[in-house]
C-alpha cells in the first residue's frame, strides 16, 4: 500500500495541511500513523478528498458529508441527495430571479432606478418577504403536494 505524507497529500489535492488535520479531527479522513511528526495517509485519501470537495461544491455541510462516510460510504442516503437537489433548484431559481432583476436594472430606460415601476415592485416584494414566500409556494406546486394552496391566505370576495 502506498503511503503519502501530509505534505504530499496537500500538494496533490490542493487542500492545505491545516484543513487535512481538521478533516481528520472531524472523522472525514483518517491517517495511518506518523513518520516522525508527519501524518501518513493511504493514497485513496485523494479520492475521498475529491468527494468532500464535490459535496462542498454541491452545498453539503461537513456534518452531512460525514454522515455519507459514516459506513465507509457504502450506503448513500438518497433522501439527503434528493433534498439537496431540491435546495439547489430553489437556489438556482432565486439566483435566476436576481440575475433577471439586475439585467432589468442595467437596461431600464427610466431616468433612475427609483422611477422604474418594475424595480420598485421588486424592492417592495423583497422587503416584505413576498419573494421568499412566492418561491416556497412555487416549490410546493412543483412538487405537487398541494401545500402551495394551503399556505396562501384565502382570497377576499371581489379581490
Amino acid at each position: 500500500m502506498q503511503c503519502l505524507d501530509i505534505a504530499q497529500v496537500a500538494r496533490a489535492s490542493g487542500v492545505p495541511a491545516s484543513t487535512l488535520r481538521f478533516y481528520e479531527e472531524k472523522g472525514l479522513i483518517a491517517s495511518l500513523g506518523r513518520r516522525g511528526l508527519r501524518r501518513l495517509f493511504a493514497a485513496d485519501v485523494l479520492e475521498r478528498l475529491a468527494l468532500i470537495a464535490l459535496g462542498r461544491a454541491a452545498g453539503f455541510s461537513l456534518e452531512e458529508i460525514g454522515r455519507v462516510f459514516a459506513d465507509g460510504g457504502r450506503a448513500i442516503d438518497r433522501q439527503l441527495l434528493l433534498a439537496k437537489a431540491d435546495e439547489l433548484d430553489r437556489r438556482i431559481r432565486r439566483l435566476g430571479a436576481m440575475r433577471d432583476g439586475l439585467r432589468h436594472a442595467a437596461r431600464c430606460r427610466a431616468p433612475s432606478h427609483q422611477e422604474c415601476p418594475t424595480f420598485q415592485r421588486i424592492v417592495r416584494a423583497a422587503g416584505s418577504g413576498a419573494l421568499e414566500r412566492r418561491q416556497i409556494g412555487a416549490d410546493d406546486a412543483a412538487r405537487g403536494d398541494g401545500l402551495a394552496a394551503r399556505k396562501r391566505p384565502p382570497r377576499k370576495p371581489g379581490a
